[in-house]
């Protein structure tokens, strides 16, 4: 895939059984943090507060997401697994076929927001 300008040109290069995926990370993300600077850093969608925030990445069978620099905690970590979803090097897959896990996600982002802060105060 080429390097895209913007977030709404990686979704729409994306295969289309992952662009719902991504417009709901999206909106998740830019309505829990709507002060964040939505990106395209690392070749991906990136949102940035304080510190890189969150982002996501499209893969063959599932879309990758990632919460600020220090990743996930144990406990975010379990609620994601306990939930059904795989967490690798302290990011999310979830599979094409899988249910956002929208209220964990949105806990997840206002916990790293204020981390994000935290850090830069």
């Amino acid at each position: 895939m080429e390097i895209a300008k913007d977030v709404s040109e990686y979704i729409a290069n994306s295969p289309k059984k992952s662009q719902p995926i991504m417009e709901d990370l999206r909106e998740i993300i830019k309505s829990t943090v709507p002060e964040a600077e939505e990106r395209i850093a690392w070749k991906v969608p990136n949102y940035k507060l304080n510190g890189v925030l969150a982002g996501f990445a499209v893969y063959t069978k599932h879309i990758s997401l990632g919460f600020s620099e220090g990743g996930l905690n144990d406990e975010e970590r379990e609620f994601f697994e306990k939930a059904g979803f795989k967490t690798v090097k302290g990011t999310v897959q979830i599979k094409f076929t899988q249910e956002i896990p929208k209220d964990t996600i949105v806990k997840t982002l206002k916990r790293h927001a204020k981390l994000n802060k935290a850090k830069s105060s």
